[in-house]
């Protein structure tokens, strides 16, 4: 079956929305497997941004539908999915794009004319879609996290991974203070690279000046999806605020500390491991999209990050 949902007939269409980003598609990893081993006779698709097809291949399984968000509907006839699983959420706009598909099954919590479990806000994300395929009939292990490893070589085996960039300001610690920690590590004899997007490339090479560390070590905007998750697979330790980088470091148990400033790490947080969550829960504000920091970040100082990967065993108490 193509985009149109014209093609083949002997496999029946299974398509799971969640038309996010790479964090997203990271924490929903446990029920994308629970589903494929469902439906192993299925042809499977995940709609998102074509940007994250790299790291779908790394669940295993699945072919990306391009979606850009919930603006336009989604490239499918009505009647051509077999199965539709609501993954993106709860709100209207994706009842309404799994709605439109008539899909013979539909796996989503209850909204509207869609049956299934009542949405439960205090679960974690992990969790909830666990919850959610369960309660269909699909068990689900929300633990089981890991990714294939990329086919890729890394041009920095061992290396600490200080990411230094985030989708939105609310979550950009500032830049003095990544800095601080980057000398600090490279003093004891840390390898630290700089990662990020492309449009983060100049935010890297700040750090790293501040840092007094050698161009070299930025390599924001020089890596695909791929490149940069073999970089944190094989990295000693990962840096990051609540990004794709720290979910990326849970999928490959890479020891990692992670500075939480709108989100709540209850729900968005690392399982259990190598990870240490820092915030200041007490002063978050809570606006994902806000252009400043959020107070539960900046509330994290430098020492914090430096006792934390302490206590991790990999750096001078």
């Amino acid at each position: 079956m193509d985009a149109l949902g014209s093609g083949t007939a002997d496999k029946p269409e299974l398509l799971v929305l969640r038309a996010l980003k790479l964090g997203d598609l990271l924490v929903a990893v446990p029920a994308l497997k629970a589903i494929r081993r469902a439906y192993p006779e299925h042809r499977l698709r995940y709609a998102a941004q074509g940007w994250l097809s790299e790291m779908l291949g790394l669940v295993g399984g699945y072919e990306l539908l391009p979606t850009h968000g919930l603006d336009e509907p989604l490239a499918l006839r009505p009647g051509m999915v077999d199965v539709a699983v609501n993954l993106h959420g709860n709100g209207p706009e994706s009842a309404a794009r799994i709605e439109a598909l008539e899909a013979r099954r539909t796996i989503a919590y209850r909204n509207g004319n869609l049956d299934g479990p009542p949405w439960r806000a205090e679960l974690h994300e992990r969790e909830r879609w666990a919850h959610l395929l369960s309660w269909h009939g699909i068990e689900t292990d929300p633990t089981d996290l890991r990714l294939e490893h990329p086919r890729v070589p890394n041009p920095v085996p061992g290396a600490t991974v200080v990411h230094v960039g985030a989708a939105y300001g609310s979550r950009l610690w500032p830049v003095e203070r990544f800095a601080a920690v980057a000398a600090e590590l490279a003093q004891a004899g840390h390898h630290v690279v700089f990662t990020g997007a492309e449009g983060e490339r100049d935010r890297a090479r700040a750090v790293c000046r501040l840092a007094g560390l050698p161009a070299e070590c930025v390599l924001a905007g020089s890596l695909g999806l791929a490149g940069f998750a073999a970089i944190i697979a094989g990295a000693r330790l990962v840096i990051s605020a609540d990004t794709g980088a720290a979910h990326l470091a849970s999928a490959y148990g890479t020891p990692s500390v992670v500075l939480f400033g709108p989100a709540p790490p209850e729900i968005w947080g690392p399982p259990p491991g190598p990870h240490v969550v820092l915030t200041k829960a007490k002063l978050r504000r809570g606006d994902t999209f806000s252009d400043v920091p959020d107070p539960a970040l900046l509330g994290v100082e430098v020492d914090d990050v430096l006792s934390a990967v302490s206590g991790l065993g990999l750096f001078p108490a």
